[in-house]
């Protein structure tokens, strides 16, 4: 049976003792403890120890649960005040906690299939990038918070223990040597001679410059700027375009390629017209009529689907831009796409309320669809009928990761001097006294999504992939009625993320003759299945990439209503 854990009977279990919860919890209390079940009910019910992944997780899902696991240990490390506050002062038991879930991310370092993302398409192996940088985030502001002010002396740990920092930082040279090794195999994907600029999506299809690459692209080179560690593994994966190692130096922190990649990347992006009239980013772009050795290079072919993680990816490499050089622009625009997001779920951010105002609504009738959502929860189109892909099982958690790291504090670098000097403290201030009080309106939308989204959970705890579900009470399979016009496509949108590559030479390099009736379709009415009233175990049902959506959202209303 599904039970709420609080954060006090989280910390009990994971130390094998008996705490009584406070009577009465603060919202904070709660709240925290509602995230921290979310994170155990992703890896005990998914994620297998023995072979160090979540089996039914695919490669890039399962780089992206890496990421989602580093970055609930951040919240984890940053939250312990709220532990203190209610009567948790056992140092140990809160460690033994961020031990358990970090012991479980070293797994995946060895159950990741690392032989075969090598092989994948660019945005793949950018997944992995990210995912690692961000356990090396994790690992190194832990340490730094916890292990330069010890506990009190009878909890102080070993004296070897505290020359070194945590025990964690032993293994970031692994997950800095996989980081590296990925940039640099994903890096292959940028081209000059098409398009301008602009990373390609996938050597094996015809080019196709998309949203999610690039922006990928940019957030990992960013990151690799101002969090790689430097690598001094020189085995195995040397790229073709660089040489053999001679000297450690090789692969130095702060190296300015990153910067440069990050920057170069950004500039074309932000000028390929790849945004829509309602300020979203649309998937991609083709060149039309192009075969190989064609001198067509314009991307003028631009697929109109609209999907959540696009617009999130952005908002990583957007902060770190501004950490990087101070120009405040990167913040603004990534505010701007903020708020394009949530008008589209149909949110007004002057009222707090959903555009209809505080409707009733009534089981089976939808609201409009607004673009990206309906009465002002996030949606993927796919969601509505059911039928989303593995991949779009994953979009909106990606969406509130970045959402997340975005509004985060900054934190410099742990690694001496940046970018050949001190961080102009100005930089910070600027950021604490603008950035984070605009983020901090978006906290009554988080706080609407998240009610949603938990109303969508199971006996379990697991959470369901249409979190707009949540507020429409005694909606079920057998009276949800779905139109066309409630989730309409854009006029030249191709869902390939759900319905495949389309079998056309636009797509493909060298298109297989198939019969019309392989064409799969979106069905628009869903299937009456008396065993599938709930609305969220149609289709794929609830999944570890669902699950970790509904860690995604809670973690980031935990940030972010907790900012100063």
């Amino acid at each position: 049976m599904f039970i709420r854990w609080t954060t006090l009977s989280v910390l009990a279990v994971a130390v094998g003792g008996v705490v009584q919860p406070p009577q009465r919890p603060d919202l904070d209390t709660q709240l925290f403890g509602d995230t921290l079940d979310a994170l155990r009910v992703m890896q005990d019910e998914y994620f297998q120890p023995w072979v160090g992944t979540w089996p039914t997780a695919i490669d890039w899902t399962a780089a992206v649960m890496g990421t989602h696991v580093a970055g609930a240990l951040h919240s984890l490390s940053g939250g312990l005040e709220v532990l203190q506050a209610n009567g948790i002062n056992d140092f140990d038991a809160s460690e033994n906690l961020i031990s358990l879930y970090y012991s479980q991310l070293i797994g995946f370092y060895f159950g990741q299939d690392a032989f075969s993302l090598r092989n994948q398409a660019f945005d793949d192996m950018l997944w992995v990038v990210l995912g690692w940088l961000d356990a090396i985030k994790f690992a190194k502001i832990h340490s730094r918070t916890h292990y330069k002010s010890f506990p009190p002396s009878s909890q102080r740990p070993a004296k070897s223990q505290r020359l070194q920092g945590w025990h964690g930082n032993v293994w970031l040279p692994a997950f800095s040597h996989r980081a590296r090794v990925f940039w640099h195999l994903a890096s292959a994907g940028w081209d000059t001679q098409l398009c301008g600029g602009g990373m390609n999506w996938n050597p094996k299809l015809m080019p196709y410059k998309n949203a999610i690459t690039n922006e990928l692209y940019i957030s990992a080179s960013a990151a690799m700027y101002l969090h790689f560690p430097g690598d001094w593994n020189t085995s195995p994966y040397n790229t073709k375009d660089e040489p053999e190692p001679v000297t450690p130096k090789n692969w130095p922190p702060r190296d300015p390629k990153y910067k440069i990649a990050a920057v170069d990347g950004h500039r074309w992006l932000a000028s390929s017209n790849m945004t829509n009239q309602q300020g979203l980013y649309a998937d991609g772009f083709h060149i039309s009529g192009y075969r190989p050795g064609s001198n067509r290079t314009s991307c003028d072919e631009r697929d109109e689907m609209v999907y959540t993680y696009n617009q999130g990816t952005i908002l990583t490499g957007l902060r770190e831009l501004f950490y990087i050089t101070g120009d405040a622009n990167y913040l603004e625009e990534g505010h701007r796409l903020i708020r394009a997001v949530i008008r589209a779920t149909g949110w007004n951010m002057g009222s707090n309320t959903p555009f209809q105002g505080r409707m009733v609504l009534q089981p089976g009738n939808l609201p409009k669809w607004y673009g990206l959502g309906r009465a002002g929860v996030l949606e993927d189109a796919c969601d509505v009928a059911g039928d989303c892909s593995q991949d779009a099982q994953t979009f909106k958690g990606i969406w509130m990761h970045h959402f997340t790291t975005f509004c985060m504090p900054l934190e410099y670098p742990l690694d001496g001097e940046f970018d050949g000097g001190k961080p102009d403290p100005k930089v910070q201030d600027r950021h604490a006294k603008s950035q984070i009080q605009e983020c901090k309106r978006y906290t009554a939308w988080l706080e609407h999504n998240a009610n949603a989204a938990r109303s969508t959970r199971d006996h379990e705890g697991r959470f369901g992939m249409w979190w707009t579900a949540g507020l429409l009470r005694g909606t079920t399979t057998f009276n949800l009625h779905i139109t066309p016009e409630d989730v309409p496509d854009p006029n030249g949108a191709v869902d390939y993320r759900n319905d495949g590559v389309p079998n056309d030479p636009m797509w493909l390099l060298a298109p297989v003759i198939s019969r019309p009736e392989d064409k799969k379709q979106r069905p628009m009415m869903h299937k009456r299945d008396a065993f599938a009233a709930d609305v969220n175990n149609r289709g794929r049902g609830r999944t570890v990439e669902t699950q970790s959506g509904g860690l995604a959202l809670l973690r980031a209303l935990w940030e972010i209503s907790r900012l100063p």
